[in-house]
C-alpha cells in the first residue's frame, strides 16, 4: 500500500497519523523458520540484512506478515546512508556490515496472523489493536522490532512535521475506515516539509566544460515519470551535482546508453520549454531511480530544475509514475469567500 504526496496534513476523525521513516520500506512475512523480506520494488531484502531475518526467527508467533520500516541508527538518528551500504553483493561485506550497522524494523501494520488469518481486508482501526496486541505479546525482549507510533491528534501530527528530520522526514496519514490496498493511494497520505518525487533517469546531458584530464563529464540528468499506458515521459532535470561526484557518475551512466531512453515525450519533442540543447542528449536504459525535491509541477514538467535527495536502489523504476504528483484539487470557490 502505498502513499500519494499532499501538501498538508488531512484533518478529520476519519484518518490516524504516523511519522513518515526515513528508511527502506518492507513487507517482512514468517512461516516457520522461513523468512522473507521485500522491498516495495517486490526485491528480496533478506540477505541483506541477516541479523533482521534471524531476530524475526526468535519471536513467539512463527506465521505472521507486517509491514514496516528497515532503517539504520547512528547517534540519536537514523542514517539513510549506512542504510544504503547495506546492498552490496559481496556476502562477506553484508556480515560485516550486519554486525558493524544493525538495523531496526519499525511495525506499523500487521496483514497476517496465524491466529488471525488474512487481515488485508479489515479497517485499519481493527488492523491496528491486532498490531499492539502482536507487538506486546512479541517483541518484548527483542529490540530489533520496535512499534511505530500512532495519533489521532492532528496537533501531534503538526508537531511531528514541524520536528522532521534525524531519521523522520514527514508524516503518514491513513484512513482508519479503510481496509488495505495495494492497488491503490486512496487511504494514505504523505506529507514532507517539502515536495518530492521519485524519478527514472531516462537519459543526460554532458556538462559544456569538461572534467580532469579533458573527459566528457555528465552536466545533468534527465527525469521521466511512467504514464497509465507504460510510456516514460521526459518531465524535468536536475543539475545539482557535485563536481567531484560527476566522474564516476559519468562512468556509471555510459554504459547504460540505449536508446530510446524517453517513449513518450522526450526532450527536443514539440513544447515550450524546447530549446535547441534539448536535442543533445544521451538516452539510458531505465535502471536508474532518484529522489527528487521540487517546488512546482504543472503541464507534466517540474517547471524549475530540482535537486537531488538520495538515489533509490529500493525502488523499481516503474513504480515511478505520475500518481505520486497527484494533489486533490482545492475548492476555489472556498478559497475565494
Amino acid at each position: 500500500m502505498e502513499a500519494r504526496s499532499v501538501d498538508a496534513i488531512p484533518r478529520g476523525k476519519e484518518w490516524q497519523y504516523e511519522p513518515k521513516w526515513d528508511g527502506f520500506r518492507c513487507l517482512l512475512s514468517r512461516n516457520g523458520e522461513d523468512v522473507t523480506m521485500q522491498s516495495k520494488a517486490g526485491e528480496d531484502l533478506t540477505r541483506y540484512f541477516p541479523e533482521v531475518a534471524a531476530a524475526a526467527r526468535e519471536l513467539k508467533a512463527e506465521r505472521f506478515v507486517l509491514d514496516g520500516e528497515l532503517v539504520v541508527p547512528h547517534g540519536k538518528t537514523f542514517s539513510f546512508d549506512d542504510l544504503l551500504q547495506r546492498i552490496h553483493p559481496a556476502a562477506s561485506r553484508v556480515t560485516k556490515l550486519s554486525q558493524e550497522t544493525p538495523a531496526l524494523f519499525l511495525a506499523f501494520d500487521l496483514l497476517a496472523t496465524e491466529r488471525d488469518g488474512e487481515l488485508m481486508e479489515h479497517r485499519l482501526d481493527e488492523r491496528r489493536p491486532a498490531l499492539e496486541a502482536f507487538a506486546e505479546a512479541n517483541f518484548r525482549g527483542h529490540p530489533t522490532f520496535r512499534l511505530s507510533p500512532v495519533t489521532t491528534s492532528f496537533a501531534t501530527a503538526e508537531k511531528w512535521l514541524a520536528r522532521s528530520g534525524g531519521g523522520s522526514d514527514g508524516v503518514i496519514a491513513k484512513r482508519i475506515d479503510l481496509p488495505y490496498r495495494p492497488d491503490s493511494r486512496d487511504g494514505m497520505q504523505k506529507i514532507k516539509r517539502f515536495r518530492s518525487a521519485d524519478c527514472v533517469i531516462g537519459g543526460f546531458r554532458y556538462a559544456t566544460n569538461k572534467g580532469a584530464g579533458g573527459k566528457k563529464v555528465v552536466g545533468s540528468l534527465l527525469l521521466g515519470l511512467y504514464d497509465d499506458e507504460g510510456r516514460l515521459h521526459h518531465v524535468g532535470f536536475t543539475s545539482a551535482i557535485k563536481k567531484e561526484e560527476k566522474p564516476a557518475l559519468t562512468a556509471k551512466l555510459e554504459p547504460l546508453i540505449s536508446p530510446p531512453g524517453f517513449t513518450g515525450n522526450a526532450p527536443g519533442g514539440p513544447s515550450r520549454w524546447s530549446t535547441e540543447r534539448s536535442t543533445q542528449w544521451c538516452p539510458l536504459k531505465p535502471k536508474l531511480v532518484i529522489e527528487v525535491c521540487y517546488d512546482h509541477f504543472s503541464g507534466e514538467r517540474f517547471r524549475h530544475g530540482t535537486s537531488i535527495l538520495r538515489w533509490r536502489p529500493d525502488k523499481a523504476p516503474r513504480q515511478c509514475t505520475f500518481d505520486q504528483l497527484k494533489q486533490k484539487a482545492a475548492d476555489p470557490m472556498k478559497l475565494l469567500a
